[in-house]
């Protein structure tokens, strides 16, 4: 395998320095502009941010101050012809994810025929047992998914990961596009851009149409948040009060005459669909983790009862996993009948002993993971690692080689960013977010896309030092 770095490819400027047609209209725009305004919109849109509340924590920090997820002010830009192709990719693999998760807490039609081997789910701490043989109303375990996708070439999009537990970054994605229209007016009329302001309206809507039955005409939602020192409670109190939904902790709820039921000024009221924000393992102490005092005790018997909906379904996370991630070709194919539209990411397990000792050969060449990781932690990236680094993750992995995947670096895709110097390019990834109901699939056009600021950098986490920026699907 060689080690030199593979080509990259630019969404905004062709090999030769030339305009790609989507951008050209922002190109021609962006030509118009006087420099030091960009530099002092910039800083207005630093202040918007921290005036509004667009922060974020980091877990295991010692300091409490919380930070500002840096925002870029140059687009990203897909055109409606490439947003139609990735559609049918992201709406064939929610559709399969979700059919799969059906299957693990049913008959395991998936086990039997031998395709997905029983380990991955049986020692796997997503995966619930209390959610055997129960279906969630209306049939949809994956309420609101997060498909990550990178791209690699003018047609070349994979996915990266699939979240389906509890996907973040909405309000980003909404907070980014109203910072631009703010700041740049008439750029929206020089560029005529699909809309996602309309995300918050339609989530409320498809959680209605999960609402268990008996939950009248208007369900009554809210959004169950661990508290304000988690790391997303921007994010929780920004949804609620969008969707016009009660923002509640587990000390607001309680299980009262067979439902769960928030306390409001005027007493008890029953909720019917509660999407959650907190992890399996502290939704009910009763049944899960006893300590908990960020769920709601009771609640798992009002929702094996058909009472209430809870999304996403808990047990959900199972389809989280690195090392299922890397069966989803297959999953797709299984579920649907049909070859996978996106593909993957090449993933060699290294719970295989073959593919173990490929990956402890090429340390210094590929990006490890663990399985069950997150946020750009617990990984390795070969290339940009010290000897010493990959010396320690070698020590790791040798002693759980079942704790982790490793995929080739990737020649990520880049896009401008504003720097000092000027517009200079940097690595990102995409995260559409998607709405699922008994009656389809719903997907927003365009998503959260996540930079990597620092120069050569492949992580575009913000806990990592990663930024966001706006996301365009042109309306053509």
């Amino acid at each position: 395998m060689s080690t030199a770095e593979p080509a990259k490819f630019d969404e905004m400027h062709a090999p030769d320095g030339s305009v790609r047609a989507a951008y050209r209209d922002y190109q021609r725009w962006l030509d118009q502009q006087d420099a030091s305004l960009m530099r002092r919109k910039g800083m207005e849109a630093e202040s918007f941010f921290r005036r509004t509340g667009i922060t974020f924590n980091v877990y295991g920090e010692t300091d409490a101050e919380e930070r500002l997820i840096p925002f870029d002010m140059v687009p990203r830009i897909i055109t409606g012809q490439e947003w139609r192709r990735l559609s049918r990719g992201i709406e064939q693999r929610v559709r399969a994810l979700n059919a799969f998760i059906h299957d693990l807490y049913h008959r395991q039609e998936i086990i039997r025929s031998g395709i997905l081997p029983e380990r991955l789910f049986r020692d796997n701490p997503a995966w619930l047992s209390q959610m055997v043989g129960f279906t969630p109303p209306g049939g949809v375990y994956t309420h609101i998914v997060g498909i990550d996708l990178v791209r690699t070439g003018p047609d070349e999009f994979m996915v990266l990961e699939d979240n389906a537990r509890t996907p973040s970054g909405v309000s980003y994605m909404l907070e980014n596009r109203e910072t631009m229209m703010a700041m740049f007016p008439e750029l929206f009329s020089a560029v005529k851009v699909r809309s996602v302001s309309n995300y918050p309206r339609r989530l409320a809507a498809s959680l209605a149409a999960c609402a268990p039955d008996g939950a009248g005409p208007k369900p009554t939602i809210a959004v169950l948040t661990p508290g304000i020192y988690n790391s997303a409670y921007f994010e929780h109190a920004f949804i609620a009060d969008q969707m016009g939904a009660e923002l509640v902790e587990g000390s607001d709820l309680r299980v009262f005459d067979g439902q769960v039921q928030m306390r409001t000024t005027d007493g008890f009221r029953p909720i019917d669909v509660l999407y959650r924000r907190v992890d399996d393992d502290y939704l009910d102490p009763l049944t899960f983790n006893p300590n908990s005092v960020l769920g709601v005790p009771g609640i798992m018997d009002v929702y094996r009862a058909g009472r209430i909906t809870i999304a996403n379904a808990p047990g959900t996370g199972v389809a989280d996993d690195k090392a299922i991630y890397s069966f989803m070709p297959e999953i797709v194919k299984f579920y649907t009948g049909e070859n996978a539209y996106l593909p993957n990411v090449q993933t060699w397990r290294c719970a295989d002993p073959d593919s173990l000792k490929y990956v402890l050969d090429r340390l210094d060449q590929l990006v490890v993971k663990e399985v069950h990781g997150s946020g750009g932690y617990g990984m390795l990236i070969g290339p940009t690692s010290s000897k010493k680094e990959i010396a320690a993750f070698r020590a790791k992995l040798v002693a759980r080689p079942d704790n982790y995947i490793a995929q080739p670096t990737l020649a990520l895709s880049t896009c401008p960013v504003f720097t000092r110097a000027g517009l200079a390019p940097r690595h990102l990834d995409l995260r559409p977010f998607v709405l699922c109901t008994p009656d389809g699939v719903e997907i927003t056009p365009g998503g959260l896309t996540r930079v990597a600021l620092k120069k050569g950098s492949l992580v575009v986490n913000s806990s990592q030092g990663g930024g966001t920026k706006d996301t365009w699907v042109l309306d053509d």
